[in-house]
């Protein structure tokens, strides 16, 4: 799937990049082999050089760790590997070769393993090859026992086989591939705080030291002032520079209150300081507050402002919920965009679920232009003002959360539908009608009952099988709801 793009963005709407994985790849045979048939390292060696090239072209940092003919060669890979701090270990399994070649690669490498087995055509010359020409065939001779290695070990053991032009073998890469890129962001990624939990809402409370100990990343804690502070400083050219960007990328309703965007306007501006300030990859934010003073103005004032984060790939989420932030971060590093979604309805007349929630969008990924429309009150919160309507784009889309279990920790749920036309509601929410293949009800007491936390992301396209990848890789247990 390719990374997806808001048509004709503004410049300050250009989305940050999604990170690239480090991929260790080294390949292996046996060194007897060589003297034996001086024309098979040299035809194994091209092999490399091929998949490397296809690793790139996946847009992998490949770290080519070279060719591994013996237990000695195999621990000076691993060193390298080690140091050069690989997301993914790919490990081309060209011909035979013992398992003791490439233990310490395992054990000492520094990181998970994908083995891949590619000959180099579909089929062999039977008429015609000899023994050299056989062995370059030959990885299945040597896969079933490094898949013992590692079992041995204790590491999972995963394996592609193919051709090396077979694109049904490179399409399982890409997704390991992509995964390793998700996995790496994680690892890096400064995840902001702002506020405090919607009062009662329990099941949305995230361990923060669970959180870093799945994802890596740095979970960074603010207060409201911080944003109160930035808010003050904020210039007129800077909240009109938002209202331009509003004007260009928002359908403004008629009867909508132009002082709110004006004040939301300066919130986003003040909002993409803080971000900036902080490094912030995610938001999550929730206030309250009393009697129309600031705090509770600005707890009120985030729909534009959480809107275009988003719509930058910088998931901001009410709620204060951590892990719908993160879900969303995922997707769209995924390349598939995300927006905050819960449950609204179920059709049953037309057979769908009715998904989506209020306060902000993922614009590269809607239907349309989101309408601003103004509200008395945004329900269940305090304060009203101006909020996002609009729907995701008709076709393919995933639904991925976040849950927290008993036991402290996380569980990745994913579930893949289609956005379908239909009736919507106009009280200034996203709402999108999918189709998940059965009856409404059904899909709805699955996914209520998986563990999901209140709110999760939704991205365009499919991408379940990524997410359980993305899960192994970070070695969080995985549920597909599909019933």
């Amino acid at each position: 799937m390719n990374p997806i793009e808001l048509v004709s963005p503004p410049a300050p709407l250009e989305r940050v990049p999604t990170v690239r994985a480090r991929i260790g790849l080294v390949a292996g045979g046996l060194g007897t082999y060589w003297s034996q048939f001086p024309d098979l390292l040299p035809t194994l060696k091209k092999s490399a050089s091929r998949i490397s090239a296809r690793l790139a072209s996946l847009g992998a940092d490949v770290v080519d760790a070279g060719f591994v003919s013996d237990a000695v060669q195999g621990g000076a890979a691993a060193d390298e590997l080690r140091r050069s701090n690989c997301d993914l270990i790919v490990l081309f399994v060209s011909t035979y070769m013992t398992d003791g070649q490439v233990l310490p690669i395992f054990k000492y490498g520094g990181a998970p393993v994908l083995l891949v087995c590619l000959q180099p055509g579909r089929s062999m010359d039977h008429d015609n090859f000899d023994t050299g020409d056989f062995l370059a065939y030959a990885g299945f001779a040597g896969l079933p026992e490094i898949c013992v290695g590692l079992q041995r070990l204790g590491l999972p053991v995963r394996s592609i086989s193919g051709y090396l032009e077979d694109e049904r073998a490179w399409a399982k890469i890409e997704k390991w591939v992509r995964a390793a890129g998700v996995a790496a962001a994680l690892r890096r990624a400064r995840f902001g705080m702002m506020g405090h939990l919607y009062p009662g809402m329990f099941a949305a409370a995230s361990n923060i030291t669970a959180t870093s100990a799945s994802f890596g990343g740095h979970v960074e804690i603010l207060e409201f002032d911080d944003l109160r502070i930035r808010y003050e400083k904020v210039t007129d050219q800077e909240t009109q520079e938002i209202l331009d960007i509003v004007e260009q990328c928002f359908e403004i309703d008629p009867k909508a209150d132009r002082e709110n965007i004006r004040f939301q306007s300066r919130v986003a501006a003040a909002l993409n300081r803080l971000v900036a300030d902080y490094d912030l990859d995610t938001l999550a934010y929730f206030h309250f507050g009393h009697d129309n003073e600031i705090h509770q103005r600005l707890g009120a004032g985030f729909a534009i402002g959480a809107t275009l984060l988003c719509s930058r790939g910088i998931p901001a989420v009410t709620e204060f919920e951590l892990r719908a932030a993160i879900a969303m971060y995922v997707t769209d590093q995924f390349g598939m965009g995300g927006t905050l979604t819960e449950g609204q309805a179920l059709d049953f007349d037309r057979g769908v679920t009715e998904i989506g929630h209020n306060d902000a969008v993922d614009m590269a990924i809607t239907a349309r232009k989101p309408l601003l429309r103004s509200l008395d009150v945004y329900h269940g919160k305090a304060g009203g003002g101006v909020s996002v309507e609009v729907g995701m784009r008709e076709g393919p889309v995933t639904q991925f959360s976040i849950g927290e279990l008993a036991n402290g920790k996380l569980r990745f749920i994913a579930s893949e539908g289609t956005v379908v036309p239909g009736p919507h509601f106009k009280i200034g929410n996203t709402t999108s009608r999918v189709d998940f293949g059965c009856d409404p009800a059904d899909w709805c007491d699955a996914w209520s009952m998986s563990g999901s936390t209140h709110h999760w992301s939704m991205g365009v396209g499919h991408c379940a099988d990524e997410i359980r990848i993305l899960a192994e890789l970070l070695g969080i247990e995985y549920v597909r709801i599909q019933p």
